[in-house]
């Protein structure tokens, strides 16, 4: 769109609308939620030994309350080996001690409620620890056992069995199979991990497991927590006969593999359980969710938040869709068109635990780092500046849609990814698994940055954090942020406030077809104009009330390339 182009609010009330999504007016805290993920092991270390923990999360949510999330969402904190940072538990009622303990926990518990928020916690029940003590009873117990039953083993093929069973790849690199010494000494049967060798897949054709992790939902809804996020909830359940996959190891589509025939992935039966979870959940009130972390297409995804299993799922078409302004647009469309079709709102996710900050993925004109890759010394460098600038027109594109939002934590403060982490220092089992090929995850994982002035830059006072924050973390720290009315805190905690203000997260969606173009979107969401220009060229804004902008100080009526707006346009848009 040229910046000759004059668009009048009359244009962009009576002009050409499509109406893709009525408010939402269903019940449920979660429809509309904004859920600030926390990673312990980065957010605040209260004890000194360079990890976080529960307690540290204690001090600091006073912070969230006061950015005005709903709900804190909390990665593994089970005992754990931490082989792959938690999410390979060895015991999913009991905190790990480098966490804290499960009184710890209560405690924490009660400063949410106190604070108002909800507390959602990670639920890992694809695979466990090789540690945890029914997989270790799976060991000491012969082929065909009802202990071995618990998990996927296998005899092995070829000569003597020494072949896998099947050719199935692992995410973290090498063969999904490991094969296990017998008490007598000899090579025994082969089990499945899709994950690290040292996280075994359950068995969720054995009813026992089934009871397991129905007895953990009550350990944790009778401590009060609000649902669940599971991760990787389109794998529990394998395909009959396990047969052979030639495709991608996450059952992404490539060439002659569509992903919805991945054997690993997406079998209808995994359905039947979310069922029997959500029954769980609905004994102890309607306000109790579950998310699923379930990779696959939105058509699919429409399946795992049907009115009788999960309430959200996580929204990865769009996370991964970037700054495209038409993958973008065609990704909020299908993706509220498809979930209106259940009965369920949609999320949307910029950032979380396992892909490169969206400071740093938006700071390249170019090809960025791969899904799944983090930033090295030698690959490449983001241009930071731009970077940050379009995280936070992202941001606020984003918050004004309808529906769920997930927030990961470090992004209020425009963090950007670790970047200079030593190879001795890195911990993702990526890194290992792959000779250092694949840098991992470690770079979106680096400590928060709390206090300028203070040791390790307020995140703890005593050991030096398990990852190493980069230097530029000083001038991103929360107080001095907190300081500044220019800062991208000041900007999240605007935004936060204006979308509950404007009930944006139960609003509508009308895209504004004039300011729809190869390089800008506009929609609007009741009487709200959302307005992103990625553009060269700045455009120039409507009339209406002008609410806020991504970019301070801004150019006026005009809209810069990386920025968005948020107007309020009197009559509004379709309800």
């Amino acid at each position: 769109m040229s910046v000759d182009t004059v668009i009048s609010a009359t244009a962009a009330l009576t002009g050409p609308l499509t109406l893709i999504h009525a408010a939402d007016k269903a019940p449920g805290w979660w429809r509309s939620a904004v859920i600030y993920q926390v990673y312990p092991r980065s957010f605040r270390d209260l004890n000194g030994d360079g990890i976080g923990d529960i307690a540290g999360i204690t001090e600091e949510l006073p912070h969230l309350a006061d950015l005005d999330v709903d709900a804190v969402w909390l990665s593994p904190f089970y005992r754990s080996p931490q082989r792959d940072a938690g999410y390979d538990v060895s015991d999913y009622c009991d905190v790990d001690p480098i966490f804290g303990t499960l009184q710890d926990f209560d405690v924490m518990m009660a400063e949410a409620n106190r604070l108002s928020l909800r507390v959602i916690v990670d639920l890992v029940p694809n695979h466990c620890s090789d540690q945890h003590a029914a997989f270790q009873a799976a060991l000491a117990s012969p082929a065909g056992s009802p202990e071995r039953d618990m998990f996927i083993f296998r005899d092995g093929t070829g000569v003597e069995g020494h072949e896998p069973p099947n050719n199935w790849q692992s995410h973290f690199g090498g063969p999904a199979w490991t094969r296990v010494i017998a008490p007598d000494g000899q090579p025994d049967q082969w089990y499945l991990h899709l994950f690290d060798s040292s996280q075994p897949d359950f068995n969720w054709d054995n009813a026992a497991v089934h009871a397991e992790f129905e007895r953990v939902l009550r350990f944790w809804l009778d401590r009060g927590v609000s649902g669940f996020r599971v991760d990787v909830a389109h794998a529990l359940v394998k395909a009959p006969g396990l047969p052979a996959w030639g495709g991608r190891a996450d059952g992404g589509s490539s060439d002659g593999f569509p992903g919805h025939e991945a054997p690993m992935f997406g079998q209808p039966a995994v359905h039947d359980i979310y069922r029997t979870w959500r029954r769980i959940l609905d004994e102890y009130g309607p306000d109790r969710i579950l998310c699923a972390e379930a990779s696959v297409d939105l058509d699919r995804l429409a399946h795992w938040v049907r009115p009788d299993e999960m309430h959200q799922a996580f929204n990865f078409p769009y996370l991964h869709a970037g700054l495209d302004v038409h993958r973008l647009r065609g990704v909020i469309t299908d993706s509220l068109t498809v979930l209106n079709g259940v009965g369920a709102p949609s999320t949307w996710v910029l950032s979380n635990h396992d892909v490169v900050r969206h400071a740093s993925r938006f700071g390249y004109n170019g090809h960025g780092p791969r899904d799944g890759d983090g930033i090295g010394p030698a690959d490449p460098q983001p241009d930071t500046g731009l970077g940050r600038r379009r995280a936070a027109a992202a941001s606020m594109f984003m918050l004004g849609l309808p529906g769920a939002a997930y927030l990961y934590q470090g992004e209020e403060l425009g963090l950007p990814d670790g970047i200079d982490i030593p190879e001795h220092l890195r911990q993702d089992p990526t890194f290992a698994r792959t000779g250092g090929e694949r840098l991992g995850r470690d770079g979106c994982r680096v400590p928060l940055p709390w206090r300028a002035e203070e040791q390790h830059l307020g995140f703890g006072s005593g050991q030096d954090p398990w990852l190493p924050l980069p230097a530029s973390f000083t001038e991103l720290a929360r107080d001095a942020q907190a300081a500044s009315p220019s800062s991208h805190l000041s900007l999240y905690r605007n935004m936060l406030a204006l979308r509950r203000e404007l009930g944006l997260g139960s609003g509508s969606l009308a895209w504004v077809e004039d300011w729809c173009s190869g390089s800008s979107l506009a929609y609007l969401n009741g009487a709200t104009l959302v307005v992103m220009n990625l553009n060269h060229e700045p455009l120039e804004l409507p009339v209406g009330e002008l609410l806020l902008r991504s970019a301070e100080p801004g150019s006026g009526r005009f809209l810069a390339s990386g920025e968005t707006a948020w107007l309020r346009i009197d009559g509004g848009g379709p309800e």
